[in-house]
């Protein structure tokens, strides 16, 4: 379906197609509609499909024309990388539709914090926030959401994972009766349903292609030993010298720089970026990866969802993920709107039962491989129990025992 056809301002059509957009994706096609129509929504789509146009093209729709400066609508994220990619996205469009927009994270200055409180107090269009910082605002009692009429939660799986369903529901308090309410989420667990329940009035539910990777990817497997993963590493990117955007994801930010240090020794340069980075140095290294001048970026799981970086070759995995919905995040990081990519994943022995998780998520086998001759071999997959995973089974009893016992 066209842009054209989905009853949008002739402004923003205008800026649709400056930015080269031609078609609605899927989500968008139908998502958008149910927006313009005031309807709550819970939409339930992969990584990559183009969820952040399906809501904010309607808002700036509904907000053509608007003459006063009141906080018409807060989006709520995960990530302070999200909120500064959302609001670039609508400082994209509303150039041709004039609406205001101001993202609230935290790790800025004070200068970013006098900022986000004028936004607050004396209102913009939009405010784009994660959720401690927009808390912490919220708890000196000078926000001002008396006319807010439209609440967003963006990768709302994602927020529930790290814990945030507490600072939701405060921030929410804040929030006059009546608004709309729109819920996007890659996935959506029975946590997220009950969070739905309370929060949105008669929804309309839409889902595509819930937790699986998109077609456009290329997946496969190396099993390795831990001791052979840098050589793999290093021997993957070597033989992919047409690639100019690759991602590599660990599961933890301390081997991050160790990562980077290691492909340097085998010749290959390297940026890492985690969480120990200031937020000023993060956003450099993005705009390096972006414009090609980074063209290995290792990172923690606090990329894989939400960051909009077109044209990535690859994605590795250095550790196969804990849950199997990150893999999908992790893995949707290339591939996106209809492109092609590749996905490899380091799976070593102790790994193999987090690999078969995902294999049933994602309802399909991942070809595997052994490392190349000259690394020695890696080893054998296992469909059944993996040996040496008496740590995890003993970590999971006490988990349950726990669980039982509260």
């Amino acid at each position: 379906m066209k842009f054209t056809e989905l009853n949008l301002n002739d402004s923003l059509l205008e800026a649709i197609s400056y930015m080269g957009f031609e078609s609605a994706t899927p989500i968008q096609e139908k998502a958008i509609p149910l927006i313009l129509d005031n309807r709550d929504l819970i939409a339930c789509a992969q990584t990559g499909t183009g969820k952040t146009g399906a809501f904010i093209l309607p808002i700036l729709n509904k907000l053509v024309g608007k003459e006063d400066t009141n906080i018409d609508t807060l989006i709520i994220v995960p990530t302070r990388e999200l909120a500064i990619q959302i609001e670039q996205q609508i400082q994209g469009l509303a150039y041709f539709v004039s609406v205001g927009s101001k993202s609230v994270y935290g790790g800025g200055s004070g200068k970013d914090f006098d900022l986000e409180k004028n936004a607050l107090v004396n209102g913009t269009d939009i405010i784009v926030a994660t959720p401690g910082k927009l808390l912490s605002h919220l708890k000196m009692g000078y926000v001002n959401f008396k006319h807010v009429k439209h609440l967003i939660l963006d990768e709302a799986d994602r927020m529930l994972d790290m814990g945030f369903i507490d600072d939701l529901t405060k921030i929410i308090s804040f929030l006059p009766k009546g608004h709309q309410t729109l819920l996007f989420s890659a996935t959506m667990a029975p946590s997220l349903e009950k969070l739905a329940r309370k929060l949105l009035h008669n929804p309309e539910k839409i889902s595509l292609a819930v937790a699986k990777p998109a077609a456009g990817v290329k997946q496969s497997i190396y099993l390795v030993h831990d001791e052979q993963k840098v050589k793999v590493l290093a021997h993957i990117i070597k033989e992919n010298k047409h690639y100019d955007s690759i991602i590599v994801f660990t599961s933890t930010k301390s081997k991050v720089s160790n990562i980077v240090r290691s492909l340097g020794r085998n010749g290959l340069k390297a940026q890492g970026i985690s969480s120990n980075l200031e937020q000023s140095e993060r956003e450099e290294v993005l705009r390096g990866f972006r414009s090609k001048r980074i063209r290995i970026l290792i990172a923690t799981d606090v990329m894989s969802r939400g960051i909009d970086i077109k044209e990535i070759n690859m994605v590795v995995n250095y550790d196969a993920p804990h849950e199997p919905a990150d893999y999908v995040h992790r893995v949707g990081r290339t591939a996106r709107a209809n492109t092609k990519g590749e996905a490899i994943t380091l799976v070593n022995q102790t790994d193999m039962f987090r690999m078969r998780r995902i294999e049933q998520l994602i309802e399909s086998s991942v070809p595997k491989m052994q490392p190349p001759e000259e690394f020695g071999p890696g080893p054998e997959w296992q469909e059944g129990k993996p040996k040496g995973n008496n740590h995890f089974n003993k970590n999971k009893k006490r988990f349950d025992h726990k669980k039982k016992t509260r």
